[in-house]
């Protein structure tokens, strides 16, 4: 142990953005249950290279006791397979994964029941601003309940696209929109697709995205699709 600079996170500033996680090049931070995290103590160089990255100003240097900062373990952590990564909550199954290339080719010429889905997470809360298969993508934002009634999501709307699922009456939608809000400015989707369910509450949804993209001054196409409960067809 030795007394050098370190980060300080401040949780009840942190929103859980995610802008400040491609800010250290080191990997030291990770969102963990809705905030930034210092993963562990010998990833961060206390140099303070991701602190104007937060728009709250949760992120500062303090000089204390803490375990030296171990280049060699950066470079193991920088190194891993993006399923290793420790990512959001921390538990193995929130881990980044690409999943098999050919899956939107694939789903084309298979019966209805062939996922389309080519990465993990896809809980908007899991998924971090700076996620590879979101960046130029053509992105998908699904409320959870619309698989449900759509049982050939994956032929019509998951294929060749990035997923994002979330539910805007049980999770937090000031959270959702500042996520968002990272996400657009960091990844600069090719275009945006947002599948609502039908019932009123569901609205917040596209509202809560509509916002997002505005903000972030994106310039690419948003469409909002409406999923009747029984059939799944949609509307715009």
């Amino acid at each position: 142990m030795a007394v050098r600079a370190i980060i300080q996170i401040d949780e009840e500033k942190c929103t859980g953005c995610g802008q400040c996680i491609p800010g250290c090049a080191e990997g030291a931070l990770q969102i963990v249950d809705g905030n930034a995290r210092l993963i562990s103590e010998i990833y961060c160089d206390g140099l303070g290279a991701c602190l104007g990255e937060c728009p709250e100003g949760a992120l500062t240097l303090e000089r204390r006791e803490a375990d030296p900062f171990d280049e060699k373990a950066v470079e193991a952590l920088l190194e891993r397979p993006h399923g290793e990564d420790p990512l959001s909550c921390g538990c193995p199954g929130s881990a980044m994964r690409m999943l098999k290339a050919d899956a939107a080719e694939r789903v084309s010429n298979a019966p209805a029941s062939a996922s389309a889905l080519t990465h993990w997470p896809v809980q908007l809360t899991l998924v971090p601003p700076g996620a590879p298969f979101l960046r130029g993508a053509d992105v998908l934002i699904c409320a959870d309940c619309v698989p449900f009634a759509m049982p050939d999501l994956h032929a019509r709307y998951i294929a060749g696209r990035a997923v994002l699922v979330g539910c805007p009456k049980l999770d937090d939608a000031n959270h959702y929109r500042a996520k968002l809000e990272g996400i657009f400015r960091e990844a600069q989707p090719k275009s945006i697709t947002v599948l609502r369910m039908e019932v009123p509450c569901c609205g917040g949804l596209a509202q809560i995205v509509t916002e997002a993209h505005a903000v972030a001054k994106l310039s690419c196409p948003l469409e909002i699709r409406v999923v009747e409960i029984q059939g799944g067809a949609t509307r715009s």
